[in-house]
């Protein structure tokens, strides 16, 4: 008789068939099973979420696979912790990834129900607010494409960061209810589940070695929970894991509070846990949000670390190998806390000395920094962070002593350097740098363009740079072509296919041989019937939402990003203002037909960025309903930009803005996305901007204003805003315009702090650059009326974005940082 104690053989399933037959038969078996509905009665919502457990299924037999490999040959696994996940909606990103597209589109059909119909119905995940999110789900689908074993870590954000309504012009932040009817592409995994604490006290004790020892004794402790979700590699090579963390409490309820009649005291360590993993970026303009940003930012890193300790003990049973078998990358300062996390865990749990965890923790992390802000570099209220986290406050002291005296005896450091590199801002009121912590606990600090690293190296980092002048390198962005190609724009795609073959669905640098063809006149019409089918599918969705008509044959120039001074949406609107009334005063000029279309959030407690939002509709408004302008200008801010909607509106943009401050903007990638579907740029040498410039052709690009160098120079001898607007007729009359209430007649001082500040000190070279961008806009106009000249522009960027695949980024991070793969 069998023991049953003993371990047997396990055998697996066969993998499932994909003809539309079978595909039909199981969605009609999860429908009923799984769901509890009559196909006779299911609704739209229905057959989502049937079709989707049927695509799941063929999933999940990928991803087991993929784990077992990874298991079973010891391969090196990425972490990539990140605050942001942007992944928009996942259903026709599986289905295409796999290659079943078709057989599902087939399969439904039998059963009458439309793919395009139901798939729209899926809610985008509100996991993410701009592009750090974006370029993460980016990563997360490069990596299991080029088969990277990767974990990608985060929060299960219950609200995200707020649904964008436009209430009379101004933005109204609500929350987003994503998850309000479930999420069917996620498993929870009780198994996994680690306790967080939180204040308390740390006690030393005396191992059995005779060493001291430390014991963090939380006040406070949560629990972390586990959600997966599978992430899909082109052609289902591999699939890897997006596991997302949501906070339980200890005890859910307090039950003598309760039936003491305190109900709401009963709940509130319940309610304290759960707002861990609400909302994205809670406003930290008061203390109460700065700790909870905090509490966050230490939840989502221990969690993460804990697991990831975890699944490396129970497969090596030591961590002496730990930077040889694993890779954690930090996407950006937020989970900086990790280093610090990392060292405790090391340290006070698995009893490694200092200086051994130090080597292990620094050799493990890497950190990819996304700005030259300062005030984007967090830091915390020492304060603040010694109460809610006295063991890593010990911990990070300890680090410093370590860095600054190898800096004073080793280089020589001057009190001046010492203070710029210490983890510890003396300057005011004392201060934890996440940004420097980051970057001392790395091997490998990069930044996401060749211009921003160089940045890097002279300004937030420059005297860590030169303490460890080998840390520093570039991995220039790049964005998934599956996503922001393939799916997003299926008529290009069918075209590219039709021209030059199916190579580029696997090279993305196979579209260089479209140079070919961007001077064939029968090629440009087939190009521009591709681009008016999709900017007639955006004038639809704008006049289904907003009840505004488009003309498709104007030209759709797009400026869609978050709202912020230094992507300086404000100096496009002041050139529509411009426009304006220069239609209006030469009505005898040919003018080019033009949409500017806006899209973007603003912070909640960003109070210029959102008076931004004010204008542009306030704007529009006027010129929309002005007869003078005779339809020649139209402006549109489009609410509630996320995935889906960059989905409609990059592959109908003909001229794209990425008209950043230079030396500010990290990288972008809108940029990337826009050109690779057939959009102009025009932009300053900013970013990634500079690189696409070197590889499109600077003939085939706009670029304008200032450079880096010049904005510093500019800065430092002490810019003169009012002399430039004085010396611009357009501009003055523009702002004029703008600060006396013509745009605003109910509130005429609406906009003036907007205008003031552009007279007084003008920091983001608004006004410094205005009457640049005012003619590069006229020389695009002078593009677009030579259509031949505008397509073979247009097929050029296409033709030569490849480079800008994350795939590339992602090889390159593989073999220069992680050594994985």
């Amino acid at each position: 008789m069998k023991n049953l104690s003993e371990p047997s053989e396990i055998s697996y399933p066969p993998l499932r068939s994909n003809d539309p037959v079978t595909l039909a038969a199981d969605i009609i078996e999860r429908l009923t099973y799984r769901i509890g509905k009559d196909a006779k009665v299911a609704k739209p919502h229905d057959w989502l979420t049937a079709t989707i457990l049927v695509v799941r299924d063929r999933i999940i037999d990928r991803w087991m696979e993929s784990t077992r490999k990874t298991y079973e040959t010891g391969g090196k696994r990425v972490y990539y912790l990140s605050l942001e996940f942007l992944i928009g909606r996942l259903t026709r990103d599986a289905l295409s990834n796999l290659g079943l597209m078709e057989e599902i589109r087939e399969a439904l059909k039998t059963l009458g129900v439309d793919i395009d119909v139901v798939a729209a119905l899926e809610p985008d995940a509100a996991l993410g607010n701009g592009g750090l999110g974006r370029l993460a789900a980016c990563f997360m689908e490069s990596m299991a494409t080029t088969d990277i074993p990767a974990y990608g870590y985060g929060i299960r954000y219950v609200h995200g960061l707020f649904r964008q309504q436009i209430a009379d012009g101004w933005q109204v932040e609500l929350p987003e209810t994503w998850l309000a009817h479930g999420n069917p592409w996620e498993f929870e995994r009780r198994e996994s589940a680690y306790e967080i604490g939180f204040g308390g006290t740390v006690e030393s004790i005396i191992s059995p070695d005779g060493d001291a020892r430390f014991v963090w004794k939380p006040a406070e402790r949560v629990i972390a929970g586990a959600y997966d979700t599978p992430i899909v590699g082109w052609r289902g090579k591999r699939v890897n894991t997006l596991r997302l963390w949501t906070a339980q409490p200890i005890d859910p309820i307090l039950l003598d509070a309760f039936n003491a009649g305190d109900h709401i005291g009963a709940l509130r360590e319940s309610n304290k846990a759960e707002s861990l993993a609400r909302v994205l970026y809670p406003a930290d303009a008061t203390p109460a949000g700065q700790e909870l940003r905090l509490r966050q930012e230490f939840f989502f890193s221990s969690a993460s670390l804990q697991d990831i300790l975890r699944r490396h003990r129970q497969q090596y049973n030591t961590f002496d190998n730990l930077a040889d078998k694993v890779a954690i990358q930090l996407n950006d300062t937020h989970p900086a806390v990790a280093v610090a996390e990392l060292m405790r865990l090391l340290c006070d749990v698995h009893g490694f000395e200092f200086n051994a965890a130090w080597e292990i923790t620094r050799n493990t992390i890497s950190y990819t920094n996304h700005t030259l802000l300062p005030e984007a570099l967090e830091t915390w209220p020492v304060p603040l962070f010694e109460r809610l986290l006295p063991r890593h406050m010990q911990i990070i002291y300890g680090i410093n002593a370590k860095i600054l005296l190898e800096a004073r005896k080793e280089k020589n450091f001057t009190d001046q350097q010492i203070r710029a590199i210490s983890l510890i801002d003396e300057s005011g009121n004392r201060r934890v740098r996440m940004g420097n912590l980051a970057f001392m606990g790395s091997h490998s600090i990069n930044g996401v363009s060749a211009l921003h690293t160089e940045l890097m190296k002279e300004t937030v980092f420059a005297d860590l740079h030169k303490l460890y002048p080998d840390r520093i390198n570039n991995k220039t962005n790049g964005i998934t072509p599956r996503r922001w190609l393939n799916q997003c724009n299926p008529g290009l795609t069918s075209l590219l296919r039709e021209t030059i073959g199916d190579k580029f669905l696997d090279e993305t640098e196979a579209l260089q041989s479209l140079n070919d063809y961007a001077e064939n006149a029968e090629f440009q019409k087939k190009f521009a019937a591709v681009k008016r089918e999709n900017k007639i599918r955006l004038a639809q969705l704008i006049q289904s939402r907003m009840g505004l008509k488009l003309d498709p044959s104007a030209m759709f120039d797009i400026h869609v990003k978050r709202i912020h001074e230094y992507k300086r949406q404000l100096l496009n609107i002041i050139e529509a203002v411009s426009l304006y009334d220069q239609i209006r005063s030469h009505p005898e000029l040919d003018w080019v037909p033009r949409v500017k279309i806006f899209a973007g959030k603003a912070a909640p407690s960003y109070h210029n960025a959102k008076l931004i939002i004010k204008l542009a509709n306030d704007v529009a408004r006027t010129i929309n309903s002005d007869p003078a302008v005779r339809g020649l200008l139209k402006v549109v801010f489009v609410p509630n930009y996320n995935v889906s909607l960059a989905e409609m509106l990059v592959p109908a943009a003909d001229l794209s803005e990425q008209i950043s401050t230079a030396g500010m903007e990290a990288s972008g990638t809108g940029n990337m996305k826009f050109a690779l579907n057939g959009a102009l740029t025009i932009g300053t040498l900013d970013g990634a901007n500079v690189e696409m410039r070197d590889w499109v052709g600077a003939e085939n690009i706009q670029i304008f204003g200032m450079n880096a160098e010049e904005v510093a120079q500019a800065r430092l001898d002490g810019h003169n805003p009012r002399a430039i607007i004085e010396g611009s007729r357009e501009l003055a009359q523009a702002l004029h315009a703008i600060g006396s209430g013509v745009f605003s007649p109910d509130d005429p001082n609406r906009f003036s702090s907007l205008v003031d500040g552009l007279y007084q000190h003008d920091w983001f070279m608004v006004a410094g650059d205005f009457d640049a961008y005012a003619a590069a806009q006229r020389a695009i106009d002078q593009t677009w009326t030579d259509e031949k000249s505008w397509f073979a522009k247009a097929i050029r960027n296409t033709a030569r974005m490849g480079w800008f695949s994350s795939d590339r980024t992602i090889r390159q991070y593989a073999k220069e940082i992680w050594k994985a793969g």
